[in-house]
C-alpha cells in the first residue's frame, strides 16, 4: 500500500497548481508506475506460489524426517530392551515380570501411544505385549506376517515397513534375547508415528492459509487503491487540462508566493502569457522583482506591508516585461494563507492582462479629450444633458452665453440648478418652423439683456438631448429693420393709392407723395441691398452650424465612439448629413448670388488653361455620370489659355455640367465642346436631356428662376447655378447664352474673351 500511495504522488502533484510538482526522480518514477501496477500483483502471485511450493516441500520433508525418527526409536528401543533382557529367561509369568521390568527400565518417551513391545519364546509364540491388549498366545509370524525375513533374521533384518495382521502399514523390528531366553519384538504403526507429523503440518497449513488470505486481501487492496489512484489522476489531469485551458483562454496565469522561502511559483498559462519558457519549478523573489516595472511599486515593499500585517487581500495593477521586450499591464488579486504546519505564509491569487484594457482606457481618455476640444472649439454654445437632465457636458461659449459661474458648469449637475444659476435667463420664447421629428425641436429665446438665440434640440439614444444654441442678434435686428421698411413701404403705397384717387383735386399733394413715395422706394432698395450685404456677411454663421452638423452627423454615421444600436439611427445619420451638404450647396448658392448682385465680387484673373479647367471641373461630377450610366465626350483645345479667374471660371463650368447631368436621362449623353471664335474663346456644354420651352427661355438666368413650378418638379435645386454662371460669365467681359428644345436636349454657350495677362488684377475676394 505503500508503494502504491507513493506510486500515485508525482501523477497528483503534477495536478496541484503551485503546491507542489513532480522532481526529477519522481517524474521517472512516474514514467514506469504503469509497470508498476502490473508487476506488484504479479510478484505477490509469484511469491505465493513460491510459499506454497517451499510449505509442501517442507512438509513433504518433515514427514521423511518423522518417518525416519520414527524408524530410528523403533531400532534403538529394540536394541535397549534386548539389553535390560540379557541373561533373563523362564515361563510365562516370568515373561510378564520381565517385560514389567523393561518397562520401567525404559523412559516414558521410548514408549508413545500405540508402538508395541512383544516378548516370545525361542519358538516365537508371544509370551508378554504391550499394551496390555495386544494378542498373546500367538506367534510373531501371525502377527508381523509370516513373508518378512524378521523372525529369521532378527536383528540383521533391521527395522522393516511391513503390513500387520489388520492391515495396518507399520514398522517393526526384532532382537533375539542371549542364551535360549527367546526374542523381543517393537512394533510402531505408521498412522501413529505419523500423527505428531500431521499436527505439525495442519498447524503449518492454518499459517500458510492466514499469510495467503492476507497477502491476498493486500494484493485486492492495492489493486484498488491503484485503480482509485489512478482514477484521481486522470480527474486530476482532466481538471488541470481544464484550468490551464481555462486560465489561458482569458489570458489568466496564476501564481503562488511562498513568502517564508523568497520563492514564486507561475502557472503554466503564466509563462504562456508572458512568452517565457519554464526552466525551474520556482522562480526566485529576485527574478520577478527584476521584471516588475520601477513605477509601478516593488516587490520588497509589498512584502514589508505583508510582513507587518497591514495587509492580507491585494489588488494592485503593474507593468512586467515580458520575453519581446515590451511591458504587459496585469491585474494581480491575491489573498494571504497559511495552509497550517512548516508551509509558512503564501500569497495566491491570479493575474489578468489588461493591456487591452488600458489601452482602450488611454484611447477613450484622448478620443474624449479630443471630443470635449472639438465642442469647445465650435462658435455655437453646446450643452448635453443626461435622461435625468444632469449635466453632461458643456463648452465655454455656453457658459458665457448664459454667465454662469465655473462651479454650475460641472457634470452632474440638475438641469433646474444651472438655470437658476444663470446670470441670463430666458426672458421669452417662440418656435421656429413646425417641429415635426419627434424627440427635435428648434425655438428661438431672447435673453434678458435683449440678446437672441437660435436653439436646437435633439433626443439622443440613452434619453438625454442634446442642445445647440446660435446667437441670432443681428440677424433678428436685420429682420426688424425689413420688416418695418416693408411696413412702411405697405404704408405709403396705400397713402400713394388715396392720393391718385384725390390727384386732380390735390396736384400739389400728389407731388409731394410721389416724392415720398420716390424716397420710400429708395430706402426700400436700400434694404434690399442691405438685405444682400447682410446675406453675404453671414457665410460665416450660416456655415458653421451646417459643419458642425455634417462633422456630428460623420462621427455617428462612423460609429467613432460606438454602434448606434438600430440601423434605423444609421439611415437618419445618412440623411441628415445629406439633407445638410444640400442645404449647404443652396446656402453656398444664394450667398454667391447675394454678393454678386451686392458688388462685392472681385476677380483674380491669370491664365489659365481650358483643358485643364474642363476636366477639373469633370472630376466633381464623374460619380453622377457614372452612376447614370451617362456617355460624356469632350472636345479640347490643348494649350490654349484664357484670362480669367481660375474659381470663377471652375464655378461656371461645375454649374452648367451640373445642370446637364442632373437633366440628362439615365444612359443620355453630354458633350463638352471648347472652340476658339477670333480673340474669344466659346464653351459648348450640350446634353441631351428634357430640353427647355421656348417661352422658358427668357427666365433662365435670373436668380431663383426654374422652368418646372413647385408642383411639378422633379429635380432638387436653388435655381440658381445658371444665374451665378451667367453673372461669373458678364463679369470676365463674357455672356451666356441658351439654345434649347424640348425631348432633344440644351445648348449652353460660355462666350470668354482672351484677355492678355497685362490686364490689371485685384487681389481681392474671389468666388468659392
Amino acid at each position: 500500500m505503500a508503494g502504491a500511495d507513493a506510486a500515485c504522488v508525482p501523477a497528483r502533484a503534477g495536478t496541484i497548481l503551485g503546491v507542489t510538482r513532480a522532481a526529477p526522480p519522481s517524474l521517472r518514477l512516474k514514467r514506469v508506475e504503469p509497470w508498476l501496477r502490473l508487476s506488484v500483483p504479479t510478484l505477490l502471485g509469484v511469491f505465493l506460489v513460491t510459499l506454497g511450493a517451499c510449505a509442501f516441500f517442507q512438509i513433504k520433508q518433515s514427514r521423511k524426517d518423522a518417518l525416519a525418527d520414527a524408524i530410528a526409536d523403533v531400532d534403538v528401543v529394540a536394541t535397549l530392551a534386548a539389553s535390560l533382557q540379557a541373561g533373563v529367561g523362564g515361563d510365562g509369568l516370568a515373561a510378564d515380570a520381565r517385560l514389567a521390568a523393561l518397562l520401567r527400565a525404559l523412559p516414558p518417551s521410548a514408549l508413545p501411544r500405540e508402538r508395541r513391545v512383544l516378548i516370545a519364546n525361542e519358538t516365537g509364540v508371544v509370551l508378554a505385549a504391550y499394551p496390555s491388549d495386544a494378542p498373546s498366545k500367538r506367534t510373531l509370524d501371525d502377527l508381523l506376517g509370516d513373508a518378512q525375513p524378521l523372525t529369521a533374521f532378527a536383528e540383521r533384518a533391521g527395522v522393516m515397513r511391513i503390513a500387520l495382521g489388520d492391515g495396518r502399514d507399520a514398522y517393526a523390528t526384532v532382537r533375539k534375547l542371549a542364551g535360549a531366553a527367546g526374542q523381543i519384538a517393537v512394533v510402531q504403526p505408521v498412522e501413529s508415528a505419523l500423527a505428531e507429523w500431521r499436527n505439525r503440518s495442519l498447524g503449518q497449513g492454518s499459517l500458510l492459509a492466514a499469510a495467503v488470505f492476507v497477502i491476498l486481501g493486500l494484493g485486492g487492496a492495492y489493486w484498488l487503491q491503484a485503480s482509485r489512484a489512478r482514477e484521481a489522476d486522470e480527474v486530476c489531469e482532466k481538471v488541470k487540462r481544464r484550468i490551464d485551458s481555462a486560465l489561458s483562454r482569458g489570458r489568466c496565469g496564476l501564481w503562488d508566493w511562498d513568502i517564508a522561502r523568497g520563492r514564486i511559483y507561475w502557472s503554466d498559462s503564466m509563462y504562456e502569457m508572458l512568452g517565457y519558457e519554464r526552466k525551474n519549478e520556482f522562480l526566485s523573489f529576485g527574478e520577478v522583482n527584476m521584471l516588475v516595472h520601477p513605477a509601478d511599486g516593488d516587490l520588497y515593499s509589498l512584502a514589508d506591508r505583508l510582513a507587518s500585517s497591514k495587509a492580507s487581500l491585494i489588488d494592485h495593477d503593474f507593468r512586467i516585461h515580458n520575453a519581446a521586450g515590451s511591458w504587459v499591464w496585469l491585474r494581480a488579486r491575491a489573498e494571504l494563507m497559511r495552509d497550517g504546519g512548516d508551509s509558512g505564509q503564501h500569497l495566491v491569487g491570479i493575474s489578468v492582462d489588461i493591456t487591452d484594457q488600458r489601452a482602450l482606457a488611454e484611447h477613450t481618455a484622448k478620443a474624449d479629450a479630443r471630443l470635449r476640444d472639438a465642442v469647445d472649439a465650435i462658435s455655437e454654445a453646446f450643452v448635453l444633458w443626461d435622461a435625468e437632465n444632469r449635466l453632461v457636458l458643456c463648452n465655454s461659449k455656453f457658459q458665457r452665453l448664459h454667465d454662469l459661474p465655473s462651479e454650475l458648469v460641472v457634470p452632474g449637475k440638475d438641469y433646474a440648478d444651472v438655470m437658476e444659476g444663470s446670470r441670463q435667463p430666458p426672458a421669452r420664447r417662440q418656435p421656429v418652423g413646425e417641429q415635426g421629428k419627434v424627440g427635435a425641436r428648434t425655438f428661438e429665446a431672447q435673453l434678458a439683456d435683449g440678446r437672441w438665440l437660435q436653439i436646437n434640440e435633439r433626443r439622443t439614444k440613452d434619453g438625454g438631448y442634446v442642445s445647440v444654441g446660435t446667437d441670432i442678434t443681428t440677424l433678428k435686428r436685420h429682420e426688424e429693420k425689413l420688416v418695418e421698411s416693408e411696413r412702411e413701404l405697405t404704408k405709403n403705397v396705400a397713402n400713394l393709392k388715396k392720393s391718385r384717387q384725390t390727384l386732380e383735386m390735390q396736384a400739389q399733394q400728389l407731388a409731394e407723395l410721389a416724392e415720398r413715395y420716390l424716397e420710400q422706394k429708395a430706402q426700400a432698395e436700400s434694404a434690399n441691398r442691405a438685405k444682400s450685404e447682410f446675406l453675404a456677411n453671414m457665410s460665416h454663421e450660416l456655415r458653421t452650424p451646417l459643419n458642425a452638423i455634417l462633422g456630428f452627423a460623420e462621427v455617428m454615421q462612423s460609429g467613432m465612439f460606438g454602434a448606434l444600436g438600430s440601423e434605423k439611427y444609421g439611415e437618419y445619420c445618412r440623411d441628415i448629413r445629406a439633407s445638410g451638404q444640400y442645404l449647404l450647396t443652396v446656402i453656398d448658392d444664394i450667398l454667391d448670388m447675394s454678393r454678386i448682385e451686392a458688388g462685392r465680387v472681385r476677380l483674380s484673373k491669370g491664365d489659365v488653361s481650358v483643358d485643364k479647367a474642363v476636366h477639373r471641373a469633370l472630376k466633381l461630377v464623374r460619380e453622377r455620370v457614372r452612376s447614370k450610366e451617362l456617355e460624356f465626350n469632350v472636345e479640347g483645345l490643348p494649350d490654349i489659355t484664357v484670362s480669367a479667374d481660375e474659381r470663377a471660371l471652375q464655378q461656371i463650368l461645375v454649374n452648367l455640367l451640373d445642370n446637364a447631368v442632373k437633366f440628362t436621362p439615365e444612359g443620355g449623353r453630354v458633350s463638352v465642346r471648347t472652340r476658339l471664335a477670333g480673340n474669344a474663346i466659346n464653351i459648348y456644354v450640350e446634353d441631351a436631356g428634357i430640353g427647355i420651352p421656348k417661352e422658358a427661355l427668357a427666365k433662365l438666368g435670373r436668380p431663383f428662376e426654374q422652368v418646372e413650378t413647385e408642383l411639378s418638379r422633379s429635380h432638387k435645386g436653388s435655381g440658381l447655378g445658371l444665374a451665378i454662371a451667367r453673372s461669373l460669365s458678364e463679369l470676365h467681359g463674357g455672356g451666356l447664352r441658351i439654345r434649347s428644345q424640348p425631348g432633344l436636349g440644351t445648348v449652353v454657350m460660355v462666350h470668354l474673351p482672351r484677355l492678355s495677362v497685362a490686364a490689371a488684377r485685384e487681389p481681392v475676394e474671389t468666388v468659392h
